[in-house]
């Protein structure tokens, strides 16, 4: 279900500029913000590159994207 909510003229403007550059939407710009501001208040232990790079794993596995991990 979509909401409408208000942000800041200043965030959207940083945001059309990520957004050209990762190839997504505008509204999937901030959404990716808002789940690494997420993950990263849930964790704040872990690094921005190893948060991405985790939720790439994890869209990776949905869509069916797994080989058993090789030791060594």
């Amino acid at each position: 279900m979509a909401t409408a909510v208000r942000i800041s003229e200043e965030l959207v403007v940083d945001a059309k500029k990520f957004s050209k550059i990762e190839h997504r939407s505008l509204t999937g710009q901030i959404e990716h913000w808002a789940r690494i501001g997420k993950c990263s208040e849930e964790n704040p232990d872990l690094t921005y590159n190893f948060i991405k790079e985790m939720l790439i794993g994890i869209e990776e596995l949905n869509q069916g994207e797994k080989s058993e991990y090789q030791f060594g």
